[in-house]
């Protein structure tokens, strides 16, 4: 039979998506597949049920319904501080996933080199080896999580077409300052460079930590490619209502590669979302307080039980020190976590380029009883995994 694609040989499953599957074999909390297992607003949910019965079946506009676009735009507007054009900067995808890969897509030709930053998302080195392109990886240094401005510099040196900037981050919950953004801007304009940013948890940030949006610095928006969804921010990750905004002449050809991926996103969805778009000001502090407490709960009992972590700036991730328990391995650590303990984790190595293997990564969006209910079953944690020395 004929050869299969080279350029897939190395991937495996998303170890993430897999670890949902042993916590439901084993019938764990599910800690590890970032969702919640709460409800999103009850007026966007109220809209969705008004709009099975209106017209709203078939393809809306390719690179986004019309309505859905200019509450977008209304809305980023705000936070960007930016006017943005509904029509010549906005394009709808199926969720932040789709909206990285049309922006990689955009800009990278194979051959060229884009730097990630380590800890990344699985699909960072997977968007970038789809694309044809050779991933640069930078690491972010523990415990703040804070990159070396020389190798940064060095990696930069070797000319790469973009940069991936995840901020808030995913694993490691960093908040990018404003220092650091500057730095980053600097040397994507001293060596030409696109920053490609996921800012899928732009409104998932703990004081005293504040956003920035990467295309607001001095100079940046031209060369800033800017994703995110409403997955996070809603609490309707199974909807994949995705975007990326950017200067026209780069959304020209993310609507084209967009197009050719998946037509468009769901019609009926994005007409129910613009209801939550709409929301004030109010609404994403309550989000953030939200979090705030849950982020509280969950970090005091991981301090009663004893477990080594971090603590976020952003986001809603903790990664558990493992060292302990004298696992070599720390997928098999999170297979018998999720048998034995009955707690879901994703193993710390799938998000580094290094040898890592003593994190674990936990999620605590989830409704308080949960949050519980996980910490109950992980307080006999050492009676149930004993140290292996």
């Amino acid at each position: 039979m004929p050869q299969l694609s080279k350029r897939t040989e190395n991937f495996t499953d998303s170890v993430i998506r897999r670890m949902t599957r042993i916590s439901l074999r084993y019938g764990a909390v599910n800690l590890s597949q970032g969702f919640p297992d709460f409800e999103p607003p009850k007026e966007i949910l109220e809209r969705l049920a008004e709009v099975t019965n209106e017209d709203y079946h078939q393809y809306s506009v390719t690179w986004g319904a019309q309505n859905f676009r200019e509450a977008l735009a209304a809305k980023q507007t705000r936070f960007m501080g930016r006017k943005i054009d509904p029509d010549s900067e906005i394009t709808v995808t199926c969720g932040s996933t789709e909206a990285m890969m049309a922006a990689m897509m955009s800009v990278v030709n194979p051959g060229d080199k884009v730097i990630v930053f380590s800890p990344f998302y699985e699909n960072y080195g997977a968007d970038t080896v789809l694309s044809g392109a050779d991933p640069i990886y930078v690491p972010l240094h523990p415990p703040e999580f804070d990159f070396d401005p020389e190798e940064l510099e060095a990696a930069f040196k070797q000319r790469p077409k973009a940069l991936v900037l995840c901020n808030p981050s995913n694993p490691c919950g960093k908040v990018f300052t404003r220092e650091e953004l500057m730095f980053i801007a600097g040397l994507a304009e001293k060596y030409d460079s696109f920053v490609i940013t996921d800012e899928v948890y732009e409104h998932i940030v703990y004081e005293p930590f504040e956003h920035v949006y990467f295309a607001s610095l001095p100079g940046m928006w031209d060369r800033t490619i800017s994703c995110s969804s409403l997955s996070k921010t809603y609490s309707i990750t199974g909807w994949r209502l995705g975007y990326v905004i950017a200067p026209s002449y780069i959304t020209e050809t993310v609507k084209k590669v967009h197009d050719f991926l998946t037509v468009g996103a769901a019609a009926p969805l994005q007409e129910a979302a613009v209801v939550g778009l709409k929301f004030g000001d109010e609404y994403y502090k309550w989000l953030r307080d939200k979090y705030t407490d849950k982020r509280n709960i969950f970090l005091g009992g991981l301090d009663r039980i004893g477990l080594r972590h971090t603590v976020p700036g952003g986001a809603y991730y903790v990664l558990i020190v493992i060292s302990e328990f004298g696992f070599e391995s720390d997928t098999e650590f999170c297979e018998v976590l999720a048998r034995d303990v009955g707690v879901g984790a994703v193993p710390g190595s799938s998000f580094f380029r290094e040898n890592v293997n003593n994190l674990i990564r936990l999620h605590f969006a989830k409704k308080t009883d949960t949050l519980n209910e996980a910490l109950s079953r992980l307080e006999c944690i050492r009676n149930k995994i004993p140290a292996r020395i």
